[in-house]
């Protein structure tokens, strides 16, 4: 079975939720990707369509989500999409999952201090769907903190 790996360029459209769970932690957030183009007759720059994804970080990518992600922040996904339609409440819906393999934020737009994360222990890939946040999961607890480590390294030389 193929995968469908996709890189999305966007903004944080909601703060990071993150729930650690039996399966290990998980953050969810929305990233919202607008196209835009240059209008040459008005010339100057116009936004197109905004499309949403639902972003799941899972293990050590979702602790460092959840510690590092605002709303409104620019930000590039890379991850395996999943598109899936389903009936709720007698309405048609369609979403547009991401499963993330790396977040970063988008240095074309701003800068950002990288921290290493302490060792801990190593997330856990999920086996099945991802968790539905609406129903309290078993085993919810209060997002861990971060925390700064020192450790100074020196820059490799060039040449």
């Amino acid at each position: 079975m193929s995968e469908t790996t996709v890189t999305i360029v966007g903004n944080v459209a909601t703060t990071p939720v993150y729930r650690e769970l039996p399966k290990g932690p998980v953050a969810r957030f929305r990233l919202a990707a607008t196209a835009r183009r240059f209008d040459r007759v008005r010339n100057e720059w116009v936004d197109g369509h905004t499309n949403f994804f639902t972003v799941w970080a899972w293990g050590a990518l979702g602790t460092n989500v959840q510690g590092s992600l605002s709303i409104g922040e620019p930000v590039l996904v890379q991850g395996r999409l999943r598109v899936r339609d389903e009936e709720r409440g007698g309405q048609h819906w369609t979403s547009a999952d991401i499963q993330a393999s790396a977040v970063g934020h988008d240095l074309s737009r701003g800068t950002t201090a990288f921290r290493r994360a302490r060792q801990g222990q190593p997330g856990r890939q999920p086996d099945g769907d991802e968790p539905s946040f609406e129903i309290d999961p078993q085993g919810e607890g209060e997002p861990r903190e971060l925390g700064e480590q020192s450790e100074q390294r020196e820059p490799a030389a060039v040449g």
